[in-house]
């Protein structure tokens, strides 16, 4: 990701605007991407900072390429580097070697005379004799704790120009989102994968459910956090690829601007940002994807759909697999444990607790059971897959119990 010093944001009516390459105006830093890629792809054990300003010099005559962006493009390159490092602290020892032996020597000249009769090439020799190095690897290790001077070993790079490019116009994206005060996403498909992404980006929200299979997500921005604010912006930033990769959703973002004003970010899921991350699979595992393609759309006046609602209880929240709409407007829920240990059961069966109030069928496999093991209402057992007769007669329970109930 880049950092603030990288971002590029114009700020215009009201709007944030970040720096984005498009295909009508920046066609041609395809090939400038190709040529940063070669740069890299060929510049094993070379400097960081040798790198860097091959990567300026190759912009050095386009005029529409502000400093800013050349540097984020470095710090793009070098995400996806491994470059020399010195976690024992041997460069430093070596330095301290190096210029304590050398102090008594100064100055070094090339031709030694009368007054300056110290000789930099056999001095250099002297060291080598004292040290044990040659001095090719004096030279090169002297400096590895040094970000500039650290050498590049391996380039993962981009799978290709375009990649790098839309890398870039995420990037930019990210670092605005430094500066938000919150974040709000309105949300009808991929539930799951927002908020399971929200989770690990350990991001505050809240959830307002608007209607069926829609609600709106607000999350606290690293502008209105009081403690921590840098990594909990890095932890923002980082969801938004997550985002990107889903479908169905909204977004806008309040930022605080650098003349503490407050500009806004809208963003949608067809604005063509492209994100690294893989689309999320339609379904967690292959039981649910059969046990779906099994039921169908449509099945006895039920609807099947997938990840059709989420319960919350303050930042708990819970999205079950399948929800089940009859056509008299009965709602009921089902959860399939999969794979399984004793402690995601009881975790599992923690959470349907809490959110009991709903109408929430839980299929387990029968291997997760102990022998004798009471099997609790509103429970499916199955062997390898669950079958539809069962289920349906439960739903069917749960839809008499509606009815009484209204």
């Amino acid at each position: 990701m880049l950092t603030s010093d990288q971002s590029i944001v114009e700020y215009k009516a009201g709007q944030a605007i970040p720096d984005r390459l498009t295909q009508s105006t920046h066609r041609h830093y395809v090939d400038y991407a190709e040529r940063m890629l070669s740069i890299y792809h060929n510049g094993r054990s070379r400097q960081r900072r040798e790198l860097h300003r091959q990567i300026e010099a190759l912009f050095a005559d386009e005029p529409d390429c502000p400093v800013r962006r050349i540097q984020a493009f470095c710090k793009l390159l070098d995400d996806r580097s491994t470059y020399q490092s010195d976690l024992p602290g041997h460069a430093a020892k070596l330095r301290m070697n190096v210029f304590l032996r050398a102090a008594c020597l100064h100055p070094l000249v090339e031709q030694p005379d009368r007054l300056f009769e110290h000789e930099e090439k056999k001095t250099k020799q002297q060291l080598v004799d004292q040290i044990g190095l040659s001095w090719d690897e004096i030279e090169s290790n002297l400096y590895v704790d040094v970000l500039s001077f650290q050498r590049l070993e391996r380039f993962e790079g981009y799978p290709n120009a375009p990649a790098l490019l839309s890398r870039y116009n995420v990037a930019q994206l990210q670092a605005c989102l430094y500066r938000a005060e919150r974040m709000v996403v309105m949300a009808t498909d991929d539930l799951k994968t927002i908020l399971r992404y929200a989770k690990l980006a350990k991001l505050l929200h809240e959830i307002v459910r608007l209607g069926p299979s829609k609600y709106r997500i607000t999350f606290s921005g690293p502008a209105s956090v009081l403690h921590q604010t840098r990594r909990y912006g890095v932890n923002f930033a980082k969801f938004l690829p997550a985002l990107l990769a889903c479908k169905g959703w909204r977004m806008t973002a309040t930022l605080k601007t650098p003349w503490n004003m407050t500009a806004r970010l809208n963003l949608t899921d067809s604005d063509g940002f492209i994100s690294h991350l893989p689309p999320p699979d339609e379904f967690d595992s292959s039981l649910e994807e059969s046990f779906a393609a099994k039921f169908g759309s449509e099945r006895n006046g039920w609807r099947l759909i997938r990840e059709g609602e989420i319960f919350h209880d303050h930042q708990e929240t819970f999205v079950p697999d399948f929800t089940f709409r009859h056509e008299d407007s009965t709602q009921a829920f089902l959860e399939i444990v999969g794979f399984w240990t004793p402690e995601y059961l009881a975790h599992k069966r923690q959470k349907l607790q809490k959110f009991r109030h709903w109408k929430i069928l839980m299929a387990v496999p029968e291997k997760s059971l102990r022998e004798g093991v009471h099997i609790g209402e509103n429970v499916l057992v199955y062997k390898t897959a669950l079958k539809l007769e069962p289920l349906l007669e439960a739903l069917e329970k749960l839809r008499a119990i509606n009815k009484i109930t209204i």
